[in-house]
């Protein structure tokens, strides 16, 4: 796995990363069988670990979530109290550390890939990516997975954390399993509660208990650090070094949202904790929406108006003064659904292939954990609750691994069609953006074994799309190692929308002409003789057309070829969802169809 050791509200996901690979082997007994590191450069930041060593506590965390044995009562200081079990606790891990302080050298992450591949691992998992759109040839991860893609290694990575904006995803090559998340049903209530009795919900997982004492409350804004030169006005926020110490130390801080744009790890509230403030009440503008890790202080998550109201206390008081309590844990009625972290598509280079392809659990997930809370050395835990795009990729990379313990002869597409047919749809009423939110909807890992039917790829169809991609001969040779026949006969439209995906996108300039035709072969994987029947689900003025629309099957492995012709109009929205169906009775194949209006 390349793991992102970011907060998913830092800025740049892609730095700081942790490589493990996770490798389906049973005859060893040890977790981890092997480790690697690759630092070219041979410069060394603050932090490094110069080893393969887990320095942050990311890789960790992703790699017990994918393979990690089972471990009773436990918890985050009670938090999230369970058994804690990975997805496929019998695998074993194969480490490579790519990724630094610095960033990660698309060398280092080649280098990392290759010797992946040499090593014969069965899943790669990556939850790391770039922050901005590149050229796939111009991507280390994209290039490195396509390595490992066309050796038989499923490559499955994070979506990224740069929603809820379109056009965010970090990962969006065919090749990958591009993976958004998804809250589950567990919520964390951290109760303010102030001097005058007064009792205020915020959301934010809390595992330090303050036993009911009371401390001084004071507002950010009231205590600018006046020593140094610049705007003060960034204390508001408890921005880093914004705070005087003196003012805040041993107190509670009100603190306001700031700007979104976060930088070297400067979150709000960071400069409360970084002047040891006792407990700190950071402040959203949709609470529900949003997402904030625990912080190695008593700590709430209010809203806009829940922040008003202390302020106002706070003003009218002569000596103000709150407590924080220990979280309880609720059930979250509208899970699951999208958060506002996760990338959303359109995918960014190939509009007509849906990006993020599906999406799993990211959100307070708990999972093993070796590093200090904050800055008490001594302070540590052994399980954490974390949040991201990182978090979700290791399910998936789980069931991946699941699916290929029972077909070990499958390619790495047919693994992601069966992941992605077998998967639960989901709802835009609770996930805006629908498709380009949630993909082909919720992994389900009891149904993806058995999928029915498999939309398959290989080399060829790979090299193929990226000659309908403008890539010459010479460059795909020199890049992906593979001899490209004739790029020059590709034409762009008809490989990219022909590409044999299990998804079916269309982008469109006039909502009163939607034409798209669309050509797919899938392989019979369910049983020997078996007759499908196509089903449509469409909204109003949408006329999807599948030729022939009952395909019959005599024995497995058998390949059935069809075309699928979308018309319009659409009407009153830019996005326009849709799905096929594939029912033989016993298995149900169901792939998203998307219309949407490329803006």
């Amino acid at each position: 796995m390349l793991d992102s050791v970011l907060h998913p509200r830092n800025g740049k996901a892609y730095v700081k990363a942790m490589a493990t690979l996770l490798v389906t082997i049973y005859y060893l007994d040890s977790k981890i069988i092997g480790a690697r590191y690759y630092h070219h450069s041979q410069s060394f930041e603050e932090g490094d670990i110069k080893s393969p060593r887990d320095s942050k506590g990311h890789g960790t965390h992703t790699a017990s979530t994918a393979a990690g044995n089972i471990v009773r009562e436990a918890s985050l200081n009670g938090l999230g109290l369970g058994t804690a079990r990975g997805g496929v606790p019998s695998a074993h891990i194969a480490v490579y550390k790519a990724c630094w302080e610095d960033g990660c050298d698309d060398a280092d992450v080649l280098a990392a890939f290759d010797d992946a591949v040499s090593d014969g691992v069965d899943i790669l998992s990556v939850s790391a990516g770039s922050m901005i759109p590149e050229d796939y040839l111009e991507d280390g991860f994209a290039i490195g997975s396509f390595h490992a893609t066309i050796n038989g290694i499923l490559v499955s990575m994070s979506a990224g954390n740069e929603g809820p904006k379109k056009k965010t995803l970090g990962n969006y090559a065919p090749w990958q399993l591009s993976v958004g998340a998804v809250n589950i049903n567990r919520q964390f209530i951290t109760k303010v509660q102030l001097g005058n009795g007064k009792i205020y919900e915020g959301l934010l997982p809390n595992s330090y208990d303050l036993q009911g004492k009371f401390y001084d409350l004071i507002y950010g804004g009231d205590a600018p650090n006046t020593k140094l030169a610049g705007d003060n006005g960034m204390s508001r926020y408890c921005k880093r070094d914004s705070l005087e110490e003196d003012l805040v130390k041993g107190k509670i801080v009100l603190c306001d949202r700031g700007p979104d744009k976060i930088e070297d790890g400067d979150w709000d509230g960071s400069g409360a904790l970084q002047a040891n403030a006792t407990g700190i009440i950071l402040t959203g503008v949709k609470v529900a929406e949003e997402t904030v890790d625990p912080i190695p202080r008593p700590a709430s998550h209010v809203g806009l108006e829940e922040n008003s109201n202390i302020y106002m206390y706070i003003n009218k008081t002569r000596n103000p003064t709150a407590t924080i309590w220990k979280s309880q844990e609720i059930n979250d009625v509208l899970a699951p659904y999208v958060p506002s972290y996760s990338s959303r598509g359109p995918n960014p280079v190939n509009p007509n292939i849906l990006k993020p392809d599906l999406v799993a659990p990211g959100t307070e997930i708990l999972a093993a954990y070796d590093q200090p809370i904050g800055d008490d050395a001594n302070n540590r835990a052994e399980y954490i609750l974390d949040t991201g795009t990182s978090m979700a990729c290791p399910h998936a990379t789980a069931v991946a691994a699941y699916v290929k313990s029972f077909h070990p002869e499958w390619s790495p597409a047919a693994i992601k069609s069966a992941l992605m047919t077998t998967a639960t749809p989901m709802s835009a009423k609770t996930s805006p953006h629908a498709e380009f939110a949630y993909g082909a909807g919720l992994i389900n890992p009891s149904r993806a074994p058995y999928p029915g039917l498999v939309y398959d790829l290989d080399v060829k169809d790979y090299v193929d799309f990226l000659c309908s991609q403008g890539y010459s001969d010479k460059l795909l040779e020199q890049i992906i190692r593979v001899k490209a026949t004739s790029c020059s006969s590709k034409s762009n439209n008809e490989t990219a929308n022909d590409l044999n995906y299990p998804s079916f996108t269309l982008s469109i300039k006039d909502p009163e002409f939607v034409n798209g035709v669309f050509q797919r072969t899938v392989t019979n994987v369910g049983s020997s003789n078996s007759t499908y029947r196509a089903k449509i689900v469409a909204q109003s003025g949408l006329k999807i057309n599948v030729d022939p629309s009952v395909l019959s099957f005599t024995s497995l492995g058998q390949k059935k070829f069809f075309v699928v012709t979308v018309k319009g109009p659409i009407e009153k929205s830019n996005i326009v969802s849709a799905s096929l169906i594939w029912d033989d009775g016993a298995f149900q194949v169901r792939s998203p169809i998307v219309v949407y209006v490329a803006v």
